[in-house]
Formats: structure tokens, C-alpha cells, sequence
């Protein structure tokens, strides 16, 4: 299914270049240090808001491409789950936390809403789905890419674990190492779909 693959190659390839733009172009906005999802909040919040919900639907249908051209259904449920959990996080966006948007207190606040809940719930199944994902094609697939996706694996759960410790910690490179991980990620998931298509 070409057309599914080209969905995850252009969900992966937007959702990067998206809040990479985005982030580098908003007022009070720190990239090194606030969360990918602290640009879903804020007047031009509609933008990862939307970021979220297309790229994810792309990316959830690019598993399924994935699925059918590896012949793996695990490994395209895998990326569906991904895709999906992105779609959630968008529908839940999290609270102003940490000075943004500007005149936000700096930390965390005392309670969340239940979106903020719902979305760091959603956060937990993407960052998870992401290793899990490489994980699977590691066994799945043949050759370079078997090497290419456990080492996707293995550096995306070495970053998710450095970004969960940088964001107890309030440390300032938490966006840094948030983005690491991201684009790690979403790279290689666009490098397989492209692969898969080619």
C-alpha cells in the first residue's frame, strides 16, 4: 500500500519540521528547555494542536502500511498505537506549566486538569510505542535494517530515560533531549517507510 506508506513518510517528516519551526518562532518559547507539547498551549496553540491530529492520523496510517508491506501485523500495530496516541495527545492538550506561555509561574502548578492527565497518559504510550516499534522491526526485518532499528531502539529508550530524569529534575536542556528522542524516532519511522516504499 504505497499511498499508507507515504502517509507515514509525510506524518514523520511534518510533525518535525512543524514544531521545529514552530518553536524556534514563538515569543517566551525555549526549545531547550520546554516540551515539544507546551506549544499546543498559548495563542498559537492551534498549531501543534493540529500538528498533533494530522500527523498522527498520517502516521497511524502509515502503520498500517507498514504492517502489510513487512508483512509484521504486530510491528503495524505497533506504529498505529503510535499514531493514535499522538491523535490523544491533541485532543487533551496539557496545562501552562514552567513560565509558558509567558506569565505562566515557572515550575509545575499544584493540580492539573484532567486534560493534562489524559495527555501525559497519551505521552507515556507515543514514547513508549516509539522503542517498542523498533524493537519489533529488529526482529522482523532482514539485513542493515534489523541493525539500523535496534539501534533506534536502544538510543530512543536511552533518551526516554534521560528525558523523564531532566523533567523531574526542572533541568534546562529537557527540550533538547526531549527533541533527541523525537527525532530519532520520527526519523527512523520515515526512513523505513520510505525504504518500504523504494
Amino acid at each position: 500500500m504505497p499511498a499508507l506508506l507515504w502517509c507515514g513518510l509525510v506524518g514523520t517528516a511534518g510533525f518535525v519540521l512543524t514544531f521545529l519551526i514552530d518553536g524556534a518562532t514563538r515569543p517566551g518559547y525555549r526549545p531547550t528547555y520546554h516540551a515539544v507539547s507546551a506549544l499546543a498551549t498559548g495563542d498559537r496553540g492551534w498549531v501543534q494542536g493540529t500538528n498533533f491530529l494530522v500527523c498522527g492520523a498520517l502516521i497511524a496510517a502509515g502503520g498500517i502500511g507498514v504492517g502489510d508491506a513487512t508483512g509484521s501485523l504486530l510491528l503495524g500495530a505497533a506504529v498505529v498505537v503510535w499514531g493514535l496516541a499522538l491523535i490523544a495527545s491533541g485532543v487533551f492538550p496539557m496545562d501552562p506549566v514552567r513560565g509558558y506561555p509567558p506569565g505562566t509561574p515557572a515550575g509545575d502548578p499544584a493540580e492539573t486538569s484532567r486534560s493534562h492527565v489524559r495527555h501525559d497518559q497519551a505521552g507515556i504510550v507515543v514514547f513508549l510505542a516509539l522503542p517498542v516499534s523498533a524493537a519489533i522491526a529488529a526482529f522482523v526485518l532482514d539485513g542493515t535494517w534489523q541493525w539500523l532499528s535496534a539501534a533506534a531502539a536502544v538510543l530512543t529508550l536511552g533518551l526516554l530515560a534521560l528525558f523523564v530524569r531532566a523533567w523531574d529534575r526542572d533541568a534546562p536542556g529537557t527540550g533538547l533531549v526531549q527533541r533527541a528522542m523525537i527525532i530519532t524516532g520520527w526519523v527512523w519511522l520515515g526512513a523505513l517507510c520510505w525504504h518500504l516504499l523504494t
